[in-house]
């Protein structure tokens, strides 16, 4: 076990009374990562809340203890100081990722546990491996060491973020250790069927529609190398799709043949835009995302803009990263 790791399990030892804290936009490990230590340290007889500062896409609310058991910031926000002993947040690189709960940083404890590179440890207490491909493998790790028992449901649930998290096991961040967690978490009950049926399998008919208009706006930069898109609201009311429930698409677009970074624009409010970066084989996207005052992983990465001229900050952002990316060399920083 590591220090870092046995300091976190000695803290949530202590402390009977958590919040359980994830990220705004959240994906499938941060909700795996909220539910599965919520059910872990239930077992263990704690009062734990988890909670997130934002709404969650409706594919991870198809996973019915998603939506029992994840709170909104206004659910506990008139007893936050009464209740609670510390705080723990989960897969958030920055403390502007937990929303209006940053504004409590101050007044608890906080431990944080994330795996993403860029992490600005804001936490009293950070544990931070980036070796791991999600942080639900870390959540596994605390509550081993912490002896809870798992079963189907807290095995599952685990599971399902280092499913999402590794692309179904595709992204060259699944190596040995992944299919170590993931036998382990089979072996004790997780059903990896059933997380793909739902998520993979799934697909409301008017996102395949909103996909053909994605790839209606697709445009190719650097000879190929550059494939990026626009998701507009507008686009979003055309098929009656809510903005939590649109997929970026932007792992399609990485697919394409010769494609090396993939960029979706996403807009969420007027004017406010998620731009999702992926890259397929040497290009760092997280420091991109970082130089646009965002983070991610190396091959999976993001950023926000506010524009009242979508498309021009588009060309001009597609025209930054071409350059940063045109002289590359497979030694380089961005390999």
């Amino acid at each position: 076990m590591s220090e870092n790791l046995k300091e976190i399990v000695e803290e949530i030892n202590k402390n009977d009374n958590i919040l359980v804290v994830g990220h705004i936009l959240p994906d499938g490990d941060d909700v795996s990562s909220l539910v599965s230590m919520t059910l872990g340290l239930e077992k263990l007889g704690k009062n734990v809340t988890a909670v997130i500062d934002d709404e969650i896409p409706e594919y991870l609310l198809q996973f019915p203890l998603v939506k029992s058991k994840i709170k909104k910031f206004e659910d506990v926000e008139e007893i936050i100081y009464k209740k609670y002993d510390i705080m723990v947040i989960l897969d958030c690189s920055s403390p502007d990722r937990i929303g209006r709960f940053e504004k409590y940083l101050n007044a608890f404890h906080v431990l944080l546990i994330d795996h993403h590179i860029t992490n600005k440890y804001f936490g009293n207490l950070n544990w931070v491996d980036t070796t791991m491909a999600s942080t639900a493998q870390m959540v596994y790790r605390i509550l081993t060491s912490l002896n809870v028992e798992y079963d189907k449901e807290l095995s599952t649930m685990n599971l399902l973020g280092i499913a999402t998290d590794t692309g179904f096991f595709k992204y060259q961040n699944a190596g040995v250790l992944v299919f170590k967690d993931v036998t382990e978490l089979i072996e004790k009950g997780a059903n990896i069927s059933d997380i793909s049926n739902t998520i993979l399998d799934n697909i409301p008919l008017e996102q395949i529609y909103l996909y053909k208009d994605v790839i209606s706006n697709l445009k190719l930069a650097l000879n190929g190398q550059i494939a990026y898109s626009l998701l507009s609201l507008n686009m979003l009311s055309k098929y009656n799709v809510l903005p939590k429930d649109s997929p970026s698409f932007v792992e399609n677009l990485r697919s394409i043949r010769g494609v090396e970074i993939a960029i979706v624009f996403q807009e969420y409010a007027k004017g406010s835009y998620h731009v999702s970066l992926r890259s397929k084989k040497w290009a760092d996207v997280s420091k991109i995302a970082l130089n646009f005052g965002g983070g991610g992983h190396p091959r999976a990465a993001g950023f926000s803009v506010e524009t009242n001229d979508i498309r021009q900050t588009m060309e001009e952002i597609v025209d930054t990263i071409s350059k940063t990316i045109a002289n590359h060399n497979p030694d380089s920083a961005f390999k």
